[in-house]
């Protein structure tokens, strides 16, 4: 466990640096889209191609592995919409609860993690979780989200909205590129490969940070719109996150893997403790865009980031 902890501590400390300097105003809540924009179209997409480009092909199309971890999606969207859907919470608060409880943080924390915990094989199967997360589950909740009548949008509006929104987003083209260059064998120029890797290396760190800052912002303009919340209204969301999606995961997997679907045991392995990650904070600004209780979603966000140090090594230290 302590083994594990050294590689975890330092990924989770990124993130307390920078939620704390955005709490101390050391950086300001103007610079925090600017931190955001450089990781989502710059860093993170060259770091998402360097892996996409080295993993072998079949990793990244592994239909097993693809179609079990989507399942497993859906019931945790389904289960966490059936628990959380009251008079209180409607469909666009439902929605993206149940988006905060099944979308895990793969792309600013996992991929890196995961890599420095378990080697550069873990990042086709995260890959291939980003994709479905990113595409189906997101725009699944959205769509969900307008059922109630919430908003001017309809449901077809949203899901429109929402693949849009997909299109724009340079993280599914940056691990396309990456597969079409794997499958042809394809290498870049040495100077464009230099400037890929530079980018590359620096969106694990920058990202880590950039999840502290947004948490920071978050909760502080939700909590000045909104008034507090009792722990009712997120604690039980963020331990579905942190405990029932990954056990999911992996029962589902060991099933699949016993009627005889050919799933590699380190893949599962490696989406189990996708699943384990704490909740994607990107899902924040996207109920923020879509008027459900931001406040709500960055309390989730934060308590299972914070829980995530020690359930999520727990985790890699039960798996290993």
């Amino acid at each position: 466990m302590l083994d594990v902890l050294r590689v975890t501590f330092p990924f989770f400390a990124l993130v307390l640096c920078g939620y704390w300097a955005a709490r101390r105003q050391m950086l300001p809540f103007e610079a925090i889209p600017g931190l955001n924009g450089f990781v989502l179209y710059f860093a993170l997409p060259c770091m998402l191609f360097r892996f996409g480009a080295n993993t072998p092909i079949a990793q990244l199309l592994d239909a097993g592995a693809f179609f079990m971890y989507l399942f497993c999606a859906l019931v945790m969207v389904a289960f966490s919409v059936a628990v959380t859907l009251n008079k209180r919470f409607g469909w666009n608060d439902a929605a993206f609860g149940a988006l905060v409880g099944a979308f895990p943080n793969t792309g600013f924390m996992g991929v890196p993690l995961l890599v420095a915990l378990l080697g550069s094989a873990a990042a086709g199967p995260a890959i291939v979780t980003i994709v479905i997360d990113m595409v189906i589950t997101t725009s699944l909740c959205i769509a969900l989200s307008r059922l109630d009548g919430a908003g001017e949008q309809g449901v077809g509006q949203a899901a429109k909205n929402a693949m849009l929104g997909v299109v724009k987003n340079p993280m599914p083209w940056a691990i396309l590129l990456g597969t079409v260059f794997s499958a042809f064998q394809i290498e870049l120029p040495g100077p464009a490969e230099k400037t890929v890797a530079l980018l590359g290396d620096a969106a694990s760190p920058v990202a880590l940070f950039t999840i502290g800052a947004v948490l920071a912002r978050s909760q502080k303009i939700a909590h000045a719109q909104l008034g507090p919340l009792t722990w009712h209204d997120y604690v039980p969301v963020a331990l579905i996150k942190l405990f029932l999606h990954p056990v999911l995961v992996l029962v589902v997997g060991l099933a699949t893997i016993s009627f005889g679907v050919p799933i590699d045991v380190f893949a599962l392995k490696v989406m189990v403790l996708v699943a384990a990650l704490p909740s994607a904070s990107n899902v924040a600004m996207l109920s923020e865009r879509f008027g459900a209780d931001s406040g709500r979603i960055a309390r989730i966000i934060l308590v299972s980031t914070a829980a995530a140090f020690l359930t999520f090594s727990g985790a890699v230290a039960l798996l290993q």
